[in-house]
């Protein structure tokens, strides 16, 4: 599978220029945000993705809603595969909210405070991951998933600390395979 970071957000934008929580709940993309998300788009044709599963958060399903104009795939949405609840960026819209502004996407399953606790243990986070990893290693056919994720969540299955808009090649069969940087373009 490969593992999608989203794209830059407004929260990554001033948290990487101070290291100081801006105070930005569920923040939205910038345009640079919403440019790797095309990029991140046009390489997962490429790569023949066939099946897109997406974090709820809203640049999460920004990143998404880009990358999808580029595949056939509808965009399913997961809770599990949300980022580790510990700055202000991760305090999530109710899953009513989420619903009302993106209505053709599902999200009868996604609890109203889905986000969880801050701040949530890198454990637990460990253990969405593994249960999450389990799951799509027994689905079949997981060699054409893309999942538009987060950082925690990518270095807690991987090991990998990924940059915004970074491509994560992932076996979830594999228990000594760690996962690995998508190069940009084909070579």
């Amino acid at each position: 599978m490969i593992l999608v970071r989203h794209g830059e957000s407004a929260f990554n934008v001033v948290y990487g220029a101070t290291r100081r929580d801006p105070g930005i709940e569920d923040p939205e993309l910038t345009t640079n945000g919403e440019e790797q998300a095309h990029r991140a788009g046009r390489r997962l044709a490429e790569l023949g993705i066939e099946r897109l599963i997406v974090s709820p958060y809203t640049r999460a399903l920004q990143t998404a809603e880009r990358v999808e104009t580029y595949l056939s795939a509808a965009i399913e949405i997961d809770p599990l595969v949300r980022e580790r609840c510990a700055f202000s960026c991760d305090l999530g819209t109710a899953g009513s909210e989420l619903a009302r502004r993106w209505p053709r996407h599902r999200f009868e399953h996604v609890e109203e405070n889905w986000w969880g606790e801050i701040e949530e243990s890198e454990a637990s986070v460990k253990r969405r991951s593994d249960i999450f990893r389990d799951r799509i290693a027994k689905a079949g056919n997981w060699q054409r998933i893309a999942v538009v994720t987060h950082w925690g969540f990518i270095r807690a299955l991987t090991g990998i600390e990924a940059a915004n808009g970074a491509l994560v090649r992932f076996d979830p069969a594999s228990d000594t395979q760690p996962g690995e940087l998508v190069p940009a373009v084909e070579t």
